[in-house]
C-alpha cells in the first residue's frame, strides 16, 4: 500500500511547532496541534468564571498559537483560514488523538529528558506504522528513543525545520540506527514534494549540518571582530553579499534570528564538542551574555547590534559599540578591497579580488572564510554522507549563494591549499585526497551536467537532481536552446515541449520578449506539443520596462508607444488563442505585465510563494497589456444567479466588476499562489506547487496532459457590458473617497480611467464588446495617463527609488 500523510499531529505549540502546524495546513494537511495544560488561570478567564478544568483553559496555549498564527507577520499561513485545519489540544487529555495520524512531530523544549519522556508516552498511543519524528535543532536522535520498542525506532528520525518553516526552505533529515531505509526515503519524498522542502540527509551528530557549521562561522567572525577591533557595521560590509551570503550579513541576520538562539546553540555546541580548540570557537564572548542578559535580543526586543532610534529627522538605525555597550549612528564603511571586488564581474572574480587584496578588510574577510570552509572540509566526513549535502544545506538553510565546497572551488583549491601551507595552517585531509586524486576543484562539468567528488571512493559520481525537477541551465548548455535573443530563450525541455524563459533585466518586458513571444507561439503551433512560460531568475517579471516608457513619453513619441503597447497585446493574444497549450510557471514577482502574460495563459502552475498582481497604478498608469480585459472576462467566468443585479433594467455582473475594479485599482498584490485564486489572477483550476525547484517540471506535465486530452483553445469572447450605469457606481464610490481625502485627486483620475475600461468605455448597458474592444479602452487610456505630468513624476519615483510615490 502507497504511504500518505493524511493527517498529522505536532506536539508543543511554541513559536516552532505552531509554525510547522501552519505550514502542514498550507499543505492541506489536517494537524492537531498539543501541548501542555496550563496550571493557572488567566485574569480574563478567571473574570469568565473559568476553572482549570475548562476544555478552553486546558487548551488555552494551543488555541493561542493558532490564533497568533494568523496575526503573525510575515504570515506563516498562505491564506488566514487554513488555520482552520489545525485543531488545537493539550497533552494530557488527547494523546489518543494519535492514533489517528500518519505523522507525529514532537516540538517541545530542547531537553533531552522532557523528549524522552513524552515519548515514552507517545508510544502508548502511536498507531503501528506511524512515523514519529522530533523537531530539535541538535539533540542525538538515537538518545531520544532509547528504550523504545523496535517497531517505534524504526520509524523514528529527525526532521529539522529551519525557522520560519513557510519561507526557510531547509530541512535536515537525521535518520536514526534503526530507522528504516523507506521511510527515510518516504518522509525525503513528502519534504521536497508537498511541503516544497530543500532536503537533506545528516549524520546524527551535534548541531547536524547546517547549524553546525553557519553557528561555527557567527561565532568565528564575531572572534575575529573581538581580535582586529573592526566595527559592526564593517563585518556586515565584508560579510553580506561582497562574500556571496545575504544582504543581512552577520549582525543584521542575528538580530533577525534572536541572540538568545546564538547564544543557546553555541553553548550546546560547547558541551557536545571535545577539541579545546573547537570548544574555544564556541565559548560566548562576554559582550554577547551581557547583551543578552539585558534582553538585547535583537528584533523581538526591538534592539540587538542595531537600533532604530527617533530624532528631530525621522527614524535612525544606531550601531551598537561592543566595547562600551552604547548605540551610536552608522559609520560609513570604506575598504578599498570591496570597491575592487565590487567592480570584479563573475562571483568567482569577486571573491578573489576581495580575499586576496592587502587592505584590512580583505584580511578579516579571508581569515573567517578560511576558518569556515576548512572547518567545513574538516567535518564533512562526521556530519554528512556527501559534499552536495553540505553545500545545499548552506545554501537553503543560511541563503548562501555558493554552498563551502563551491566556494573551495570559487576562490581555487590549488590558491586557497598553497595560502594555508603558507600560513602554516593545515590542510583538510578531504582536500589532500582531491588533488592526491589529480583534481583541482570539488565540482566539474561534463556535457552541462555536474559531477562532484566522492572522498569515499576518491572518483566522481553525477550530482543528484530529484525525479521531475528541471532546471534550465544545465538544457542551454546542452544545446537545446531553439532561439535565444537578449531578452529571452526558447529551451527544448524534450517530449515536444518548449519553454520560454525571460533573462532580462528584472525579466522586465520589452520589445526583445514580445519578438520571442511572437516567435514560441508560431513554433510551437507548427512543430511542438505546447509551451511553458517560466525561468529562474529571481523574479518572474517586475512588468514593462519602465525606464523605455519614461523615455518613449518624455519624448512625446506616442506612436511609437501606440506601437508598443499593441505589440504587447497581440503578443499576449497570441499565447490565449494559441492552437497548443501554453502554461506559465510563476514564481516570486509576477506583477504587471508578468502578471498579463499569465491571465493569458491557458493554465497557470504557480509556485506557492508567487506574488501576483497588476500594480501599474502605483506608476501612475493601469493595465494595458489586456490585464484589464482579462479580470473582466474573469468576472463574467464567475457569474451565477447570486452575483447578478440589475443596472439599468439589465442583468450585469456588476459586483463582480466591482471586485475586479478594487483589485486594479487598489493594485493588489496576493502574497501566496493560494491568494491569487482568491483575488482572481488565478483560476481554481490552477495549479500550486510548493517546491520552486519544480515548478517548471510540473509545468510541462500539465502541458503534456491538456495534450493528451485533446486541448482546444479558448474562442474569442463577446460580453455584455455593464456600461454607463456601472460606470457611475464605481465614479461615485471613487468621489466618496475622494471627498474623504482617502485618495489624491490624481489617484481619482487614474481610478475613473480603470472604471472607464472594465465597464465598456461609455456604453448603454448590455451593449455587446469584444475583447479587442476593451483592449482599444486599454492602450487609450494608458497613453492620455503618460500625458499626464504626475504619472511621469510617480515612473522616476518609481525608478530613483523603487518605491511608489502619492501625488
Amino acid at each position: 500500500m502507497r504511504r500518505r500523510i493524511r493527517k498529522a499531529a505536532v506536539l508543543g505549540a511554541g513559536v516552532m511547532g505552531a509554525a510547522i502546524a501552519g505550514h502542514l495546513a498550507n499543505a492541506g494537511i489536517p494537524t492537531y496541534l498539543l501541548d501542555i495544560v496550563p496550571g493557572e488561570l488567566t485574569p480574563e478567564e478567571a473574570k469568565q468564571g473559568l476553572t482549570l478544568e475548562h476544555p478552553r483553559v486546558r487548551n488555552r496555549l494551543a488555541t493561542k498559537a493558532i490564533e497568533q498564527l494568523v496575526k503573525a507577520k510575515p504570515a506563516p499561513l498562505y491564506l488566514p483560514e487554513n488555520a482552520g485545519l489545525i485543531t488545537p489540544g493539550n497533552l494530557e487529555d488527547h494523546l489518543d488523538r494519535l492514533a489517528e495520524v500518519d505523522w507525529i512531530i514532537e516540538v517541545v523544549v530542547e531537553r533531552l529528558d522532557i523528549k524522552q519522556n513524552l515519548l515514552a508516552r507517545v508510544e502508548k498511543y502511536r498507531r503501528p506504522g506511524t512515523i514519529v519524528s522530533s523537531n530539535t535543532s541538535g539533540l542525538s536522535i538515537n538518545k531520544m528513543v532509547e528504550g523504545r520498542q523496535l517497531e517505534f525506532r524504526q520509524h523514528f528520525l529527525g526532521t529539522h525545520f529551519f525557522n520560519p518553516p513557510r519561507y526557510m526552505r531547509l530541512l535536515e533529515i537525521i535518520p536514526a540506527r534503526d530507522t528504516l531505509p523507506e521511510i527515510v526515503d518516504f518522509m525525503k519524498d513528502f519534504g521536497e514534494r508537498v511541503l516544497g522542502k530543500g532536503v537533506v540527509i545528516c549524520k546524527d551528530t551535534p548541531n547536524f549540518i547546517a547549524n553546525r557549521i553557519g553557528v561555527y562561522g557567527m561565532c568565528a567572525t564575531i572572534r575575529a571582530m573581538l581580535d582586529t577591533g573592526l566595527t559592526v557595521e564593517e563585518v556586515d560590509a565584508l560579510t553580506g553579499r561582497a562574500l556571496l551570503r545575504p544582504k543581512s550579513a552577520s549582525f543584521r541576520t542575528l538580530d533577525m534570528v534572536g541572540l538568545d538562539v546564538l547564544a543557546h546553540v553555541a553553548r550546546n555546541m560547547y558541551e557536545a564538542v571535545d577539541d579545546p580548540a573547537e570548544k574555544e570557537t564556541f565559548t560566548v564572548p562576554d559582550f554577547l551574555k551581557e547583551m543578552v542578559a539585558r534582553g538585547w535580543l535583537g528584533d523581538k526586543t526591538g534592539q540587538g547590534f542595531y537600533k532604530k532610534v527617533k530624532g528631530a529627522a525621522g527614524t535612525e538605525i544606531y550601531a551598537l559599540d561592543y566595547k562600551t555597550l552604547e548605540y551610536r549612528p552608522r559609520q560609513k564603511v570604506r575598504f578599498p578591497s570591496l570597491e575592487t571586488a565590487r567592480t570584479a564581474g563573475s562571483p568567482d572574480k569577486q571573491l578573489q579580488a576581495l580575499l586576496f587584496d592587502k587592505d584590512k578588510g580583505a584580511q578579516f574577510a579571508w581569515r573567517i572564510t578560511k576558518e569556515v570552509l576548512v572547518y567545513a572540509a574538516s567535518k564533512l566526513p562526521e556530519i554528512a554522507g556527501d559534499i552536495q549535502s553540505v553545500d545545499e544545506a548552506m545554501k537553503w538553510g543560511f541563503n548562501w549563494d555558493l554552498g563551502p565546497f563551491e566556494l573551495w572551488d570559487a576562490i581555487g583549491v590549488p590558491r586557497m591549499v598553497e595560502r594555508l601551507k603558507a600560513e602554516g595552517e593545515p590542510v583538510p585531509p578531504v582536500v589532500e585526497e582531491l588533488l592526491a586524486a589529480g583534481r583541482t576543484s570539488f565540482y566539474e562539468k561534463r556535457e552541462g551536467i555536474r559531477y562532484i567528488f566522492d572522498w569515499r571512493t576518491k572518483e566522481s559520481r553525477q550530482e543528484h537532481i530529484p525525479e521531475g525537477v528541471i532546471f534550465l541551465a544545465p538544457l542551454k548548455e546542452q544545446n537545446r536552446v531553439v532561439k535565444s535573443n537578449s531578452g529571452a530563450s526558447l529551451i527544448d525541455l524534450g517530449d515536444g515541449v518548449l519553454c520560454l524563459e525571460f533573462h532580462s533585466r528584472a525579466n522586465a518586458i520589452g520589445g526583445d520578449i514580445v519578438q520571442m513571444i511572437n516567435y514560441a507561439v508560431k513554433e510551437v503551433e507548427q512543430n511542438y506539443e505546447g509551451l511553458v512560460i517560466g525561468n529562474y531568475g529571481r523574479h518572474f517579471s517586475v512588468g514593462a520596462n519602465l525606464m523605455l516608457i519614461l523615455m518613449e513619453a518624455e519624448d512625446e513619441e506616442w506612436d511609437e508607444l501606440d506601437l508598443m503597447i499593441r505589440e504587447f497585446q497581440q503578443a499576449n493574444m497570441k499565447l490565449k488563442f494559441c492552437s497548443k497549450p501554453v502554461v506559465a510557471a510563476p514564481h516570486s514577482m509576477a506583477v504587471g505585465g508578468g502578471c498579463e502574460v499569465c491571465l493569458h495563459c491557458h493554465r497557470v502552475n504557480a509556485h506557492a510563494e508567487t506574488y501576483m498582481g497588476l500594480v501599474e497604478v502605483g506608476v501612475g498608469l493601469l493595465p494595458a497589456g489586456g490585464g484589464c480585459k482579462e479580470m473582466v472576462l474573469r468576472a463574467m467566468e464567475r457569474q451565477t444567479p447570486e452575483t447578478q443585479i440589475k443596472v439599468g433594467g439589465i442583468n450585469t455582473v456588476q459586483p463582480l466588476i466591482n471586485r475586479a475594479f478594487e483589485t486594479i485599482a487598489m493594485a493588489r498584490v496576493s502574497t501566496s499562489g493560494p491568494e491569487a485564486v482568491k483575488l482572481g489572477y488565478l483560476r481554481p483550476t490552477d495549479r500550486i506547487t510548493t517546491n520552486r525547484d519544480r515548478v517548471i517540471g510540473d509545468a510541462k506535465n500539465l502541458v503534456l496532459e491538456m495534450a493528451r486530452r485533446g486541448f482546444r483553445p479558448p474562442r474569442p469572447a463577446t460580453i455584455p457590458a455593464v456600461g454607463t450605469a456601472g460606470y457611475a457606481a464605481l465614479q461615485l464610490a471613487i468621489e466618496t473617497l475622494r471627498w474623504g481625502n482617502q485618495i489624491t485627486e490624481h489617484d481619482a483620475r487614474i481610478a475613473k480611467k480603470i472604471a472607464y475600461v472594465l465597464t465598456g468605455g461609455g456604453v448603454t448597458p448590455g451593449t455587446p464588446i469584444t475583447e479587442q474592444d476593451l483592449l482599444d479602452l486599454e492602450r487609450e487610456a494608458f497613453l492620455s495617463l503618460l500625458g499626464e505630468p504626475k504619472t511621469i513624476e510617480r515612473i522616476r519615483h518609481m525608478l530613483a527609488t523603487n518605491k511608489p510615490l502619492r501625488n
